[in-house]
Formats: structure tokens, C-alpha cells, sequence
């Protein structure tokens, strides 16, 4: 069942590949703010799929997050999320991320629960235009 206090907890290692620098968000070889928001939207997706009814999935509309601390190569970052607030097909997730030696980022992630094959016909029907 779909209540808020749903949490999720995801971890990943910082390698050459999630890096600023390669990923282009940067020149630095430490963990790329677009791979610890990826991070944060995979626990929040993970956290809920279980509630959800066949056929249906979420995802992702709006992040508001600061990337406050530096991870460098070979760090373990760790995401936990927390569903705060349900809204319709709106849900509202609180999500922290951390390397070994504290908080690196936090903020808010809001996705929608959607009907996976209306919701890919919809998108695929761009191409048709």
C-alpha cells in the first residue's frame, strides 16, 4: 500500500565513469552532481515500485537539490529517500545523499505515477509528427 514514510536506500561507488569530468558537468575527477541526482531519483523510483499496481511506474518531474560536498574516486555514496508527501499520482519524496565522511546532498524529488504503456505510446507518438 502507497503511504507517505515509504524510505529507500541505494548505494554506488564513485568510479572514472560518474565523475564530473566524465561525464561533462565538470573538470574534476569527483562525483558528478548529475550522477548523485540519478542516484537520488533510482531510490525514491525503487522505494515505491513495490506498492504500485501492475502496469504503473513513476517517474521523475522535479528535483530541487544541493550538491554540497565533494566525493572523489573510489568513495561509497549512499541515497536514502523518504515519501513524504502523496498527492493524487503526485508523490513527494525527501532525499539525502552521503559519502563516508558525511552529507554530501539533500533536497526534494517529485514524481508522478503513470501508466507505463499509455505513458511510452505517448512519448513514442512524438516521432510520428
Amino acid at each position: 500500500m502507497l503511504e507517505t514514510g515509504i524510505k529507500g536506500k541505494q548505494t554506488e561507488k564513485v568510479t572514472a565513469e560518474n565523475t564530473a569530468a566524465a561525464v561533462g558537468s565538470g573538470a574534476l575527477p569527483v562525483y558528478a552532481t548529475p550522477a548523485m541526482i540519478a542516484l537520488m531519483e533510482k531510490t525514491a523510483l525503487l522505494s515505491v515500485a513495490p506498492e504500485l499496481d501492475d502496469g504503473m511506474t513513476t517517474v521523475g518531474t522535479k528535483i530541487d537539490v544541493a550538491h554540497t560536498s565533494a566525493s572523489p574516486e573510489g568513495s561509497v555514496i549512499t541515497c536514502e529517500s523518504e515519501l513524504t508527501l502523496i498527492d493524487r499520482r503526485r508523490l513527494v519524496f525527501t532525499v539525502t545523499a552521503y559519502d563516508d565522511a558525511g552529507e554530501i546532498g539533500k533536497g526534494t524529488h517529485e514524481r508522478f505515477i503513470v501508466d507505463s504503456v499509455k505513458f511510452s505510446a505517448k512519448a513514442a507518438a512524438k516521432l510520428q509528427k
